[in-house]
């Protein structure tokens, strides 16, 4: 029987489908050592124990963070053998393991993301108060999606929750929270509120928070972020980004939303002391209104006084002036052809005139004048 000979390039090809089929994906965890990066690009590294070492190629986007020689990092991918560089795992995700680890790939990414100022207070906006949309991103079966509404529901209704689903630990966490915090930002109608939450858990558990990618996706938010993690000890780096923390899931719903019971007694509250207020308006204007109606009928009084003293003066003018009165006295009206006649040279010897009196008329003619002045 002969040997099975390939050529160079066929042996790769050949080995590269077996590997397909055998081994599409695995995961590996060990010792990060000559780890690097090209052009601002290319990672490469090796994962490496106490009898074994495996070359890694990959993209800086598949990092969740800087990470360091040294540090114990669980790595997924696919393991190919490379025309000319030879065999090493086309990285998909890389993990910090283990709470050194973890820390430390922490304290990496914290001092460079403080460096660029993701974390500066003034950067964190107001949420507002309370929200009419909210988008959640968390598990849908998780003990974090029932508290949330069930506190938000009890404290205050209306409130419109749109929920993503998403895993909140293993490696598809952080990708799949990207990928929400994108869709919330792209919806035609923006929620007012963005919330990332879930319970509590190990720092591994825990880890996809403060990967970079979600971190960074918190703090490009065009929406306002609340990040609640259900722990106390540490605190996610997503949690730093966030416009707003919270310690649980249910401490996130009390900080968006006032609780109905008790606005509705400060309600009562505000109502009884309007009330009271109305009242004593009221009762001051009643007043007020008495003291205009006596001031007013005190002026109506003194001015039909003084509308009957003028009155009776007039009158008395007008008697004073009364022709008939002068008639009375013994004087007379003197008319000729109708008109009155007030002096001597308005008549003419002979003239026909008419004399009133006080009692009746009579007729003359005029027989001689004599003017007096």
């Amino acid at each position: 029987m002969s040997d099975l000979v390939f050529s160079v390039s066929d042996f790769v090809a050949y080995l590269n489908e077996t590997l397909e089929v055998a081994y599409p994906y695995v995961a590996i965890e060990g010792e990060l050592s000559n780890f690097r990066v090209s052009r601002n690009r290319w990672v490469y590294f090796d994962l490496k124990d106490e009898a074994a070492s495996v070359r890694f190629f990959g993209t800086i986007y598949a990092l969740p963070g800087p990470l360091e020689d040294g540090m114990v990092v669980r790595v997924s991918g696919n393991p190919r053998l490379h025309p000319q560089f030879g065999f090493s795992v086309n990285v998909q995700t890389v993990m910090p393991v283990g709470e050194g680890s973890l820390r430390k790939a922490a304290d990496l990414l914290v001092a460079k993301l403080q460096t660029e100022g993701l974390f500066a207070p003034e950067r964190k906006r107001l949420l507002p108060y309370p929200p009419q949309r909210v988008a959640l991103l968390t598990a849908g079966n998780s003990a974090a999606y029932a508290d949330f509404l069930k506190i938000l529901n009890a404290r205050w209704r209306g409130v419109l929750v749109e929920h993503f689903d998403v895993q909140v630990q293993g490696e598809p966490a952080a990708a799949q929270i990207v990928s929400a915090i994108t869709a919330v930002n792209a919806l035609s109608e923006v929620p007012d509120v963005l919330v990332l939450t879930r319970g509590g858990g190990s720092a591994d558990d825990l880890a996809a928070f403060s990967d970079e990618r979600v971190v960074r996706a918190v703090a490009g938010s065009r929406v306002p972020t609340l990040v609640a993690i259900g722990h106390e000890v540490d605190v996610s780096l997503a949690e730093l980004a966030a416009d707003q923390r919270a310690s649980t899931p249910s401490n996130a719903a009390e900080l968006l939303t006032p609780d109905r019971t008790v606005i509705l007694s400060q309600l009562r509250e505000v109502r009884a002391s309007l009330n009271g207020g109305l009242q004593a308006v009221v009762r001051q204007r009643r007043e007020w209104i008495g003291r205009q109606q006596e001031r007013l009928n005190h002026e109506l009084q003194s001015v039909f006084r003084i509308a009957e003293t003028n009155l009776q003066a007039h009158k008395r003018l007008l008697a004073a002036y009364d022709p008939a009165a002068a008639l009375q006295r013994g004087y007379a009206l003197v008319r000729a052809e109708g008109k009155l006649i007030r002096r001597v040279g308005d008549l003419r010897v002979g003239a026909n005139v008419e004399l009133q009196l006080s009692d009746g008329a009579a007729r003359a003619t005029i027989g001689s004048m004599e003017k007096t002045g």
